[in-house]
C-alpha cells in the first residue's frame, strides 16, 4: 500500500523533467474550450458567442453569450426580445398563456385594450390578409413585362435586350426604396409608409400605362420599385408585432406563399392581358388592383407599433427593497444616504471587474452591486434620447433639476416609498449618516462608447422620453392611458415621430452590416438564389418567343406555373429538412444549436441550382422539347428557394438583435448587386453566345459562390464573435 501510494510523486517528476503527456492528461489539463467542434472552429476564448443556443428541452432553450452581445443604440424594425436580469429573491409575476393554459404567451401582453396583441384575432388576420394581398400584387411586379418585352420592343423600336432595363431598374428602385422606406418606418411608423407606397405605386402604374416614349417608360419602373419596396422589408415586422411567437410561424407562412405567389402567377395573368388587350392595359390593371389594396390598407392595417419596455407597477405602500424598476441609486448626481442591501440592481461598469473575451472592459449592463459603497453608477443619455431604460428613470429625471444635486433633506430613505408624489411632502428625517463627498457625474455618451461601454437593453426596451421636456408622452405612453380607440380613430394616417433616432444613422446601419461575414455570405447566396430566377425571367422573352420556340404571350406566360410548383415544395421541405438536420447536430454537439449548422444546407442548394441552370439553358440551345427547359426552371426555383431560406434563417440566427437591418440589407444586395448588374447584360449575351454557354458560366458562378460555404462553416463561429469583440454597429 505505501509503495503505490509513492508512485505518482515519480510520475510527476518525471513528467515535469519533459515527459510526453498523454492525450487524455493534455486534454484534462488544457485551460479554455475546445479548438474543434462538429468541424467548427471554437473561439480560442470563449464558448459563450452570441448566436449559439443551448437546447435544454424541447420547449425551451437557452442562448448563450448574452453578456457578450452588443446592446442596440437604436431602434429596429423587427422586435428582438428585451433580457433583463432579475435578483434572485424577486418575486416573479405570473405568465399569461392561452385560453387552455398550455401556452405561455410571447411578448407578454399589457393590460391596455390599445396593446395590437390585444387585438382581436380577426382583426389582426384581416390586417395579415389585407398586407398579403398587396404584397402579392407588389411582389409580381417584378417580370410583370416578361411576357411582353417583345410586343414593348415592336411599339418604342428598341431591341429586347433594352426592355430588359425595365426590370434590371425596377429592381434597383426596390433596392433603394428599403434603404429609405425601412428607417423612415421605424422612426414614423409603417402605417403611413404603407400608404403612401400604395399612392405612389398607383400613380406610377398609370404612369407606365401611358408612357409616350420609352426613356419615359424606363423612369415609372424605376419609381414603381421604390414604390413596391416596402413589401419586401417592412410586412415581417408587422407580424411580429401583431401575433405572438406561436402565432408568427404559420402567418409568415401565409406572407411568404402570397409573395410567392405573387412572383409566379402574376406573370401569368400578365401574359393572359399581353395576348388579348395589349401590355398598355397589365398596367391599367395593376393600378386599379392596387386602388383595392390600397382600401384594404387605408381601413384594415392600422399602426401596428407597440414599445414593449418593461413598466414599473404601481409601488405598494410597505417597507419593500428596492426591486429592478425602483432604486434608491441610480439617481444622477445624489449622494448616497446610507448604505443599500446588497441584492439590489443597479446600472454597474464593471471597469474593476473580470475582463470579457478578448481583453476588453466589460460593458456598461444591468447587474447586482455586492456592495453598496463601492457601487458605481452611471446614467447614459444618448444624443438620439432613446436609451431610457423604463418609465422609473422618468420618475427620478422628474425628481431632479437638469441634473443638480438633491437637497438631503428632499432625498428619500431606505424605507421611504419614492414616488412623484412624495416630492411635495415633507420628508421623514433620516438618522445622520455621512454622505458621500462628491456628487456622481453623467459621463457624455461618447465616452461610454469609446470605451465599449452599452447598456445591456435592445431597442424595444429603449423608450422615448420626450415627456421629460415637457412635451407631450410618447406614442405608445399616450395610448397607455387613453380607453380603446375607435374604428375611426385608429384610422389616422400618420401618428408622429413614434422615437428620436437620427434618419441618417438608421439608413447607414444596414450598409455596415457588410462587414460581418454571415451577413455577407447571406447576402450573396440570397442575392443569387432570389437573382437566377429574374435572369430566366428577363430570357424568357428570347429562348420562348423570338429564338427557339415561337411561344406566343400566353404560352410564354404559362411556362411560370413550373417555378411556382418549384417554390411551393422548395419552401414546404427546405423548412423541415433543415429543421431535422440542425436537430440532429445539435443532439451530436450535446445539446448545443450552431447557427453554422445550417449551412450543411448548401449541398443540396448546389446540386439543384447548378444542374438546373445548366440543363436551361442547354436543352434551349439544343431544341429539346419545351417541357425539359421548364422543368429545369422548376428545379432551378427549387433549388433558389431552399437558398433564399436557408440565407434568411443563418442570418437572423447568427444576428438576431440586427434582424431588421439584415433583411434590409439582404433585399439591397438582392435588386442592386444582383438584379441591376445581371440585366444590363445577360439578354443581350444570349443574343449573342446562346443560352447553352450562357447559363453554363452561370451554373459554374453559382457553384464558386457556394463553394466559400466550406470556410464560412468552419470559421463562422470564430467570426461572429470577431464582430462582436468589434462592434462595427454601434460603434457608428
Amino acid at each position: 500500500m505505501g509503495q503505490d501510494t509513492q508512485d505518482p510523486s515519480p510520475s510527476r517528476l518525471w513528467r515535469s523533467f519533459g515527459a510526453r503527456k498523454s492525450r487524455g492528461e493534455r486534454d484534462a489539463e488544457k485551460s479554455g474550450p475546445p479548438k474543434w467542434t462538429m468541424g467548427i472552429l471554437e473561439d480560442k476564448e470563449t464558448i459563450e458567442v452570441p448566436g449559439s443556443v443551448l437546447l435544454l428541452a424541447a420547449d425551451h432553450n437557452e442562448p448563450l453569450g448574452l453578456r457578450n452581445a452588443p446592446a442596440r443604440t437604436s431602434h429596429s424594425s423587427i422586435p428582438t426580445g428585451i433580457h433583463r436580469q432579475l435578483p434572485e429573491d424577486a418575486e416573479e409575476v405570473p405568465k399569461k398563456k392561452t385560453p387552455d393554459g398550455k401556452i405561455i404567451l410571447e411578448p407578454q401582453p399589457e393590460e391596455s385594450a390599445n396593446d395590437p396583441l390585444n387585438w382581436p384575432a380577426w382583426r389582426r388576420d384581416l390586417a395579415l390578409l389585407s398586407l398579403g394581398l398587396f404584397c402579392m400584387v407588389g411582389g409580381g411586379t417584378t417580370p410583370l413585362l416578361a411576357a411582353g418585352f417583345t410586343d414593348v420592343a415592336k411599339e418604342y423600336g428598341v431591341d429586347v435586350h433594352s426592355v430588359s432595363l425595365t426590370t434590371g431598374l425596377y429592381m434597383m428602385g426596390m433596392g433603394l426604396g428599403s434603404i429609405i422606406f425601412s428607417p423612415t418606418a421605424i422612426l414614423w411608423g409603417k402605417r403611413p409608409v404603407y400608404l403612401f407606397g400604395a399612392i405612389v405605386f398607383i400613380a406610377t402604374s398609370v404612369w407606365c400605362a401611358a408612357s409616350p416614349n420609352f426613356p419615359s417608360l424606363v423612369l415609372a419602373r424605376i419609381f414603381q420599385g421604390i414604390a413596391v419596396s416596402p413589401v419586401e422589408c417592412l410586412p415581417s415586422a408587422t407580424i411580429a408585432e401583431i401575433f405572438f411567437l406561436h402565432e408568427r410561424a404559420f402567418r409568415i407562412g401565409i406572407y411568404t406563399l402570397l409573395l410567392l405567389g405573387g412572383k409566379n402567377l402574376v406573370p401569368l395573368v400578365s401574359a393572359v392581358i399581353i395576348q388579348n388587350m395589349g401590355w398598355r392595359w397589365v398596367f391599367w390593371t395593376v393600378a386599379i388592383v392596387v386602388a383595392f389594396c390600397g382600401l384594404l390598407l387605408f381601413f384594415f392595417v392600422p399602426e401596428t407599433f407597440w414599445d414593449r419596455a418593461p413598466v414599473p407597477r404601481t409601488a405598494k405602500k410597505s417597507h419593500s427593497r428596492p426591486g429592478i424598476f425602483r432604486r434608491l441609486s441610480s439617481r444622477p448626481d445624489v449622494p448616497h444616504a446610507a448604505p443599500l442591501p446588497a441584492a439590489r440592481p443597479s446600472m454597474e461598469v464593471a471597469g474593476d471587474g473580470p475582463v470579457s473575451p478578448g481583453g476588453r472592459t466589460k460593458a456598461l449592463r444591468v447587474g447586482f452591486a455586492p456592495d453598496a459603497e463601492t457601487d458605481v453608477v452611471k446614467h447614459v443619455d444618448t444624443s438620439s434620447e432613446s436609451s431610457g431604460n423604463s418609465e422609473a428613470d422618468h420618475v427620478l429625471e422628474k425628481e431632479t433639476d437638469a441634473g443638480k444635486p438633491v437637497p438631503s433633506g428632499d432625498r428619500p430613505t431606505p424605507g421611504q416609498e419614492y414616488s412623484p408624489q412624495t416630492t411635495s411632502q415633507p420628508p421623514t428625517p433620516a438618522p445622520p449618516t455621512p454622505a458621500t463627498p462628491h456628487a456622481l457625474e453623467i459621463p457624455p455618451a461618447d465616452a461610454i462608447s469609446n470605451h465599449g461601454g452599452h447598456i445591456d437593453t435592445d431597442s424595444e426596451s429603449q423608450s422615448v422620453r420626450s415627456s421629460r421636456t415637457g412635451g407631450p408622452l410618447p406614442y405608445t405612453a399616450a395610448l397607455r392611458e387613453q380607453p380603446p380607440r375607435s374604428f375611426v380613430q385608429s384610422l389616422k394616417p400618420f401618428n408622429g415621430r413614434l422615437n428620436k433616432d437620427k434618419w441618417h444613422k438608421v439608413v447607414v446601419r444596414p450598409l455596415i452590416l457588410f462587414s460581418y461575414p454571415a451577413v455577407l455570405w447571406s447576402a450573396v447566396v440570397y442575392s443569387c438564389s432570389v437573382g437566377w430566377l429574374i435572369v430566366i425571367s428577363e430570357s424568357v422573352a428570347v429562348i420562348y418567343r423570338e429564338q427557339i420556340y415561337d411561344f406566343n404571350a400566353l404560352q410564354t406566360g404559362l411556362i411560370y406555373i413550373s417555378p411556382f410548383v418549384g417554390g411551393i415544395l422548395g419552401s414546404a421541405i427546405a423548412g423541415r429538412v433543415s429543421d431535422t438536420i440542425v436537430k440532429a447536430m445539435a443532439r451530436r454537439n450535446g445539446g448545443l444549436y450552431e447557427p453554422e449548422f445550417r449551412l450543411v444546407m448548401a449541398i443540396p442548394i448546389a446540386i439543384t441550382t447548378v444542374i438546373g441552370l445548366m440543363g436551361f439553358g442547354w436543352s434551349a440551345q439544343v431544341h429539346d422539347h419545351w417541357m425539359v427547359p421548364t422543368a429545369f426552371f422548376g428545379i432551378v426555383s427549387f433549388g433558389c428557394t431552399m437558398g433564399s431560406t436557408t440565407s434568411i434563417t443563418f442570418c437572423v440566427d447568427s444576428y438576431r438583435q440586427y434582424a431588421g437591418e439584415a433583411l434590409v440589407t439582404l433585399n439591397f444586395s438582392k435588386n442592386v448587386l444582383h438584379g441591376l448588374v445581371f440585366s444590363l447584360f445577360v439578354t443581350g449575351w444570349i443574343t449573342d453566345d446562346g443560352s447553352k454557354i450562357v447559363y453554363i458560366w452561370i451554373g459554374v458562378i453559382q457553384l464558386i459562390l457556394l463553394i466559400f460555404t466550406i470556410p464560412m462553416y468552419i470559421f463562422g463561429k470564430r467570426l461572429r464573435m470577431w464582430t462582436v469583440r468589434r462592434n462595427f454597429m454601434e460603434r457608428f
